[in-house]
């Protein structure tokens, strides 16, 4: 487990093999054993497998490849709906239709997706991160009809791995951890820091093809840009408010 932790890797391109039942089994279980806040397990699974809806699914996620070509796609949700239900059934008051039960239930969606994920790979299998799902929340939601209190947090396509990348970079430990309370940062330390991203032949071909002058400036002004950012915003925040944190 050590090694699938310590080299994993982002798999975008599958073979047109399928997972078994049991195997996928597994793997969920694996994601509902997750550590959660108060064993309420305020998240959801929707499995897609079907060609076709798998098809349909993809524009939502901006047609990346991943989506129809993985053999499983799993969109985990933040999820109150069930557990609002069981309340009311019960006589007991509906009280998590707020901004910290929607932090909390996406925590507890994340870490069931990550322990998802390292079923996944404990088995062989690939699996792909998809962040699309935060810009396309809405759309999504109506995609699977989802009641109010349920968002889309994560999407993870999951299949036989049909390529085999590199590690891909990661700061070093001392640019993330602590000792006892949090250190910031000199000039020189965030250089020393990003070097080796910097310096990697991968990111530096990205830096010219979008004729930057860093890969700073790759990242805040053409993949993450500022008003991009900020339109996908107001329309999440819109729909948090029309379908989770509700009067």
């Amino acid at each position: 487990m050590e090694d699938i932790l310590l080299t994993r890797k982002t798999i975008r391109k599958y073979r047109k093999e399928h997972i078994p039942q049991q195997t996928l089994d597994y793997i969920l279980q694996a994601g509902i054993r997750a550590s959660n806040c108060g064993n309420m397990q305020l998240y959801s699974f929707i499995i897609t497998k079907d060609e076709d809806r798998k098809k349909q699914y993809a524009p939502l996620h901006f047609n990346q490849p991943m989506i129809q070509d993985a053999d499983v796609v799993i969109t985990v949700c933040a999820d109150i709906n069930r557990f609002n239900h069981w309340c009311e059934i019960n006589r007991a008051e509906k009280s998590l239709n707020n901004f910290l039960f929607l932090n909390i239930a996406t925590i507890d969606a994340t870490i069931a997706a990550q322990a998802i994920t390292a079923a996944a790979e404990s088995k062989g299998l690939g699996v792909c991160w998809l962040g699309t799902v935060n810009y396309m929340a809405d759309e999504i939601s109506k995609f699977f009809n989802l009641p109010d209190g349920v968002v889309p947090v994560a999407c993870l396509t999951i299949g036989v791995p049909d390529e085999e990348p590199g590690v891909t970079e990661r700061l070093p430990l001392d640019a993330v951890v602590h000792g006892e309370t949090y250190h910031d940062y000199s000039d020189e330390q965030i250089q020393q820091m990003y070097k080796a991203i910097e310096e990697n032949p991968v990111n530096i071909a990205y830096v010219k093809e979008n004729n930057k002058e860093n890969l700073a400036q790759v990242f805040s002004e053409v993949r993450y840009a500022k008003g991009g950012n900020e339109e996908f915003s107001r329309h999440y925040k819109q729909y948090v408010e029309d379908t989770f944190i509700k009067k």
